[in-house]
């Protein structure tokens, strides 16, 4: 086990690349992945986003909740196999009918990367492929590792759970600084912001496998 990076002195980057990459740290972590992958929707964009994965890949952790996310038009495209999951987010990102693409694929290539990277571009779109590890090569711009961590307080009620938060951490970024940033949910938005470093929460406990990242092309 290694140590996670410390928290980050960079900006948070907040707005999406065309294409990027993310996987749970852990199982437990898929429903913070899913949070994190919904809040790299554009603010602003009305457009719906798409899911698409196999379907053993939503037999495994379930389906989104649509009217959990609030304001957010959801459309489920379960698919055979991976081939057609691809097949669907390259199609959907080029449409310029939704503005966030989610699939769940995993070993995608080089030369496959880089299409939907093209395709999210051609539509105005962005792109997130969830595969379960970060490794070989991709196109995608930044590649990320998402962790569960401990709630906040509510301010109202100490015995109650505050807004939920997660770490997102950046393993590889072109032209960026690998780091980590606190994130939790902004209950009014229903949007992602920077947690309160101010709680002491600190991330130098949060530890990861150290899987291999491979490189951003």
């Amino acid at each position: 086990m290694t140590p996670a990076h410390l928290p980050s002195s960079d900006p948070w980057p907040e707005r999406p690349a065309p294409l990027e990459e993310a996987c749970a740290a852990g199982p437990r972590d898929m429903a913070a992945l899913l949070l994190f992958a919904l809040s790299r929707r554009i603010g602003g964009d009305r457009r719906p986003v798409l899911v698409t994965a196999p379907r053993v890949w939503f037999a495994e952790h379930g389906r989104p909740y649509g009217p959990g996310a609030a304001g957010v038009p959801l459309i489920l495209a379960p698919t055979t196999t991976a081939a057609e999951a691809l097949w669907t987010l390259e199609q959907a990102l080029r449409s310029g009918a939704v503005a966030l693409a989610l699939g769940a694929v995993d070993g995608a290539t080089l030369a496959q990367t880089r299409r939907l990277d093209f395709a999210a571009k051609q539509g105005e779109a962005v792109g997130l492929v969830l595969p379960r590890q970060l490794d070989g090569l991709s196109a995608a711009r930044r590649r990320w590792r998402i962790s569960t961590f401990e709630s906040a307080t509510d301010l109202d009620d100490p015995r109650a759970p505050g807004p939920a938060r997660l770490v997102a951490e950046l393993v590889r970024g072109r032209g960026e600084r690998p780091g980590a940033w606190m994130l939790e949910q902004d209950d009014e938005t229903h949007r992602l912001r920077l947690a309160d470093r101010l709680a002491g929460d600190g991330l130098a406990a949060i530890s990861h496998s150290g899987a291999p990242s491979g490189l951003a092309a």
